[in-house]
């Protein structure tokens, strides 16, 4: 009996960029909660563990030293610095998820996309925005895990992300979180069933 998503023995690896406080990661979450075949990438990262975050489930925390050595060992698919800390994606752990039939999604920054799509690396690449930049500004206040100065420096980076926009296969504005996600599912099954990749 064939399934809305799950049919394939080999998964597909989707790329989705957005500015930080986007709403990117809620929506994956989304994605995977409904549909078991979904797998959410875990990157790894320098950066310190915020309030709430549990390693192996929102990242794999390493040290400077730890991250470089893996770098030198050609561990990672892609890897970036944003905002003095490095993240990055480990390829054993997403070509491992994919050949077990998961739909594998890197959650990476416009960067780092940009770095597998330079590799010609086979994914569906695509971009998250928010409804605005005030909006944004809005979301980033709210969250209250940054300081005044941080929530500046993302709105400019969000910008420079906001350019690299063309670059993507799909689109999404996240205006309405449960319209985000409707369009973020209607993309992922359509990829499933397409006849050429």
């Amino acid at each position: 009996m064939q399934k809305l998503l799950g049919n394939l023995s080999k998964g597909r690896i989707f790329v989705l960029s957005a500015p930080a406080g986007t709403g990117k990661t809620t929506l994956v979450r989304m994605l995977s909660q409904e549909f078991p075949c979904v797998y959410e990438s875990i990157s790894c990262t320098t950066r310190p563990k915020r309030s709430g975050e549990l390693e192996g489930q929102d990242y794999h925390f390493l040290t400077q030293e730890e991250f470089k050595e893996k770098i030198r060992q050609g561990d990672f698919l892609e890897y970036a610095e944003v905002f003095g800390y490095h993240y990055g994606t480990s390829q054993a752990f997403v070509l491992k998820q994919q050949e077990m039939g998961k739909h594998v999604f890197l959650i990476i920054d416009t960067q780092g996309a940009m770095q597998l799509k330079k590799k010609q690396f086979p994914a569906v690449y695509i971009f998250v925005s928010p409804p605005s930049l005030e909006e944004l500004k809005e979301r980033l206040i709210k969250r209250q895990t940054e300081n005044k100065d941080v929530i500046e420096k993302r709105l400019s980076w969000a910008k420079a992300e906001l350019e690299m926009l063309p670059n993507y296969d799909y689109h999404i504005v996240n205006d309405d979180l449960n319209m985000a996600y409707a369009v973020l599912r209607s993309i992922i099954i359509a990829e499933e069933h397409r006849v050429t990749h």
